[in-house]
Protein backbone atom coordinates (compact mmCIF):
# COMPACT_ATOMS: atom_id res chain seq x y z
CA UNK A 1 0.00 0.00 0.00
CA UNK A 2 1.54 3.17 -1.05
CA UNK A 3 0.78 6.49 1.89
CA UNK A 4 -2.38 7.22 0.38
CA UNK A 5 -3.93 4.02 0.10
CA UNK A 6 -2.36 3.40 4.13
CA UNK A 7 -4.31 6.43 5.20
CA UNK A 8 -7.32 5.59 3.32
CA UNK A 9 -7.72 2.17 4.62
CA UNK A 10 -7.09 3.19 8.07
CA UNK A 11 -9.79 6.10 8.13
CA UNK A 12 -12.14 3.73 6.95
CA UNK A 13 -11.77 1.92 9.67
CA UNK A 14 -12.83 4.75 11.33
CA UNK A 15 -15.76 6.37 9.07
CA UNK A 16 -17.19 2.50 9.43
CA UNK A 17 -17.10 2.38 13.42
CA UNK A 18 -19.44 5.21 13.78
CA UNK A 19 -16.85 7.97 13.11
CA UNK A 20 -14.83 7.09 16.15
CA UNK A 21 -12.24 4.19 17.67
CA UNK A 22 -11.03 6.02 20.94
CA UNK A 23 -11.27 3.53 23.55
CA UNK A 24 -12.28 0.70 21.17
CA UNK A 25 -10.20 -2.16 21.54
CA UNK A 26 -9.02 -3.24 17.84
CA UNK A 27 -7.28 -6.21 16.84
CA UNK A 28 -4.19 -6.24 15.06
CA UNK A 29 -3.40 -9.09 12.98
CA UNK A 30 0.02 -9.34 11.19
CA UNK A 31 2.73 -6.17 12.04
CA UNK A 32 5.94 -7.58 9.24
CA UNK A 33 6.54 -6.39 6.49
CA UNK A 34 4.95 -9.70 4.48
CA UNK A 35 4.43 -13.08 5.67
CA UNK A 36 7.22 -15.43 6.67
CA UNK A 37 10.07 -12.51 8.05
CA UNK A 38 10.06 -10.99 11.04
CA UNK A 39 11.46 -7.28 9.19
CA UNK A 40 8.96 -4.31 10.24
CA UNK A 41 10.77 -2.05 7.91
CA UNK A 42 8.40 -0.45 5.68
CA UNK A 43 5.43 -2.02 7.06
CA UNK A 44 2.04 -1.11 6.49
CA UNK A 45 1.21 -1.90 9.88
CA UNK A 46 2.95 1.20 11.73
CA UNK A 47 1.47 3.69 9.64
CA UNK A 48 -2.33 2.13 9.95
CA UNK A 49 -1.05 1.89 13.72
CA UNK A 50 -0.10 4.85 14.06
CA UNK A 51 -3.35 6.50 12.63
CA UNK A 52 -5.75 4.90 15.02
CA UNK A 53 -3.48 5.28 18.22
CA UNK A 54 -3.65 9.27 17.14
CA UNK A 55 -7.46 8.51 17.54
CA UNK A 56 -7.28 7.19 20.79
CA UNK A 57 -8.11 3.38 19.81
CA UNK A 58 -7.09 0.26 21.37
CA UNK A 59 -4.47 -1.99 20.11
CA UNK A 60 -4.13 -5.79 20.66
CA UNK A 61 -1.08 -6.79 18.03
CA UNK A 62 -0.43 -10.22 17.50
CA UNK A 63 2.59 -11.37 14.82
CA UNK A 64 4.24 -15.02 14.82
CA UNK A 65 7.41 -13.65 13.92
CA UNK A 66 7.70 -10.42 15.37
CA UNK A 67 8.65 -10.02 18.86
CA UNK A 68 6.96 -7.86 21.25
CA UNK A 69 9.69 -5.54 21.75
CA UNK A 70 9.97 -4.94 18.24
CA UNK A 71 6.62 -4.09 17.98
CA UNK A 72 7.15 -1.79 20.96
CA UNK A 73 9.93 0.07 20.03
CA UNK A 74 7.50 2.01 17.06
CA UNK A 75 5.51 2.94 19.73
CA UNK A 76 7.40 4.15 23.03
CA UNK A 77 6.87 7.32 24.16
CA UNK A 78 4.27 9.92 23.29
CA UNK A 79 2.21 8.27 26.25
CA UNK A 80 0.71 5.67 23.95
CA UNK A 81 2.31 2.90 25.78
CA UNK A 82 -1.15 2.15 27.50
CA UNK A 83 -3.56 2.19 24.13
CA UNK A 84 -0.94 -0.86 22.61
CA UNK A 85 -0.22 -4.68 23.93
CA UNK A 86 1.34 -7.49 21.79
CA UNK A 87 -0.26 -10.87 22.17
CA UNK A 88 1.51 -13.98 21.21
CA UNK A 89 -2.41 -15.64 20.86
CA UNK A 90 -4.50 -14.21 18.19
CA UNK A 91 -7.78 -15.51 19.65
CA UNK A 92 -6.20 -13.46 22.75
CA UNK A 93 -5.69 -10.02 20.63
CA UNK A 94 -9.35 -10.81 18.91
CA UNK A 95 -11.11 -11.22 22.62
CA UNK A 96 -13.34 -8.40 23.41
CA UNK A 97 -12.27 -6.67 19.96
CA UNK A 98 -14.50 -4.48 18.10
CA UNK A 99 -12.90 -4.78 14.72
CA UNK A 100 -10.64 -7.19 13.84
CA UNK A 101 -7.67 -5.91 10.98
CA UNK A 102 -5.41 -7.95 8.82
CA UNK A 103 -2.36 -6.77 8.38
CA UNK A 104 0.63 -9.55 6.57
CA UNK A 105 -0.83 -11.92 4.59
CA UNK A 106 -0.06 -15.00 7.51
CA UNK A 107 -1.38 -18.14 6.21
CA UNK A 108 -2.23 -19.08 10.12
CA UNK A 109 -4.58 -16.36 9.49
CA UNK A 110 -6.65 -18.38 7.34
CA UNK A 111 -7.20 -21.06 9.60
CA UNK A 112 -8.55 -19.08 12.74
CA UNK A 113 -11.95 -20.46 13.96
CA UNK A 114 -13.74 -17.51 12.72
CA UNK A 115 -17.11 -18.80 14.34
CA UNK A 116 -14.70 -19.06 17.78
CA UNK A 117 -13.19 -15.12 17.22
CA UNK A 118 -16.55 -13.84 16.35
CA UNK A 119 -18.18 -15.56 19.48
CA UNK A 120 -15.36 -13.46 21.81
CA UNK A 121 -15.35 -9.84 20.32
CA UNK A 122 -17.98 -7.14 20.73
CA UNK A 123 -20.84 -6.17 18.47
CA UNK A 124 -21.36 -5.11 16.05
CA UNK A 125 -18.02 -7.37 14.87
CA UNK A 126 -16.14 -5.85 12.20
CA UNK A 127 -13.42 -7.37 9.94
CA UNK A 128 -11.10 -4.68 7.79
CA UNK A 129 -8.82 -7.39 5.86
CA UNK A 130 -5.94 -5.57 4.38
CA UNK A 131 -4.90 -7.79 2.45
CA UNK A 132 -8.07 -9.84 0.74
CA UNK A 133 -6.55 -12.38 2.53
CA UNK A 134 -10.07 -13.74 4.04
CA UNK A 135 -13.29 -15.50 2.71
CA UNK A 136 -15.37 -12.48 2.78
CA UNK A 137 -18.58 -13.88 2.20
CA UNK A 138 -17.99 -16.81 4.79
CA UNK A 139 -17.57 -14.48 7.25
CA UNK A 140 -20.68 -12.62 6.42
CA UNK A 141 -22.62 -15.55 6.98
CA UNK A 142 -21.03 -16.30 10.42
CA UNK A 143 -22.18 -12.19 11.24
CA UNK A 144 -18.84 -9.88 10.45
CA UNK A 145 -19.24 -6.74 8.82
CA UNK A 146 -16.38 -6.85 6.05
CA UNK A 147 -14.50 -4.55 4.21
CA UNK A 148 -11.50 -4.78 2.10
CA UNK A 149 -8.96 -3.06 0.25
CA UNK A 150 -10.33 -1.72 -2.72
CA UNK A 151 -13.70 -3.50 -2.42
CA UNK A 152 -16.96 -1.45 -1.27
CA UNK A 153 -19.51 -3.09 1.16
CA UNK A 154 -21.94 -5.11 -0.54
CA UNK A 155 -25.24 -3.76 -0.90
CA UNK A 156 -27.58 -3.89 2.09
CA UNK A 157 -31.00 -6.42 1.84
CA UNK A 158 -32.94 -3.42 3.95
Amino acid sequence: MNDWQKRRFAQKIVASMFNTVSGKKLAILGFAYKKNTSDTRHTVAIDVCNYLLAERARLSIHDPRVAAEAIGIHFSGGGLDHLVNVETDPYAACDGAHALILLTEWDMYLELDFEKVYEKMSRPAHIFDGRNLLDHDKLREIGFLVEGVGKGSPPSDE
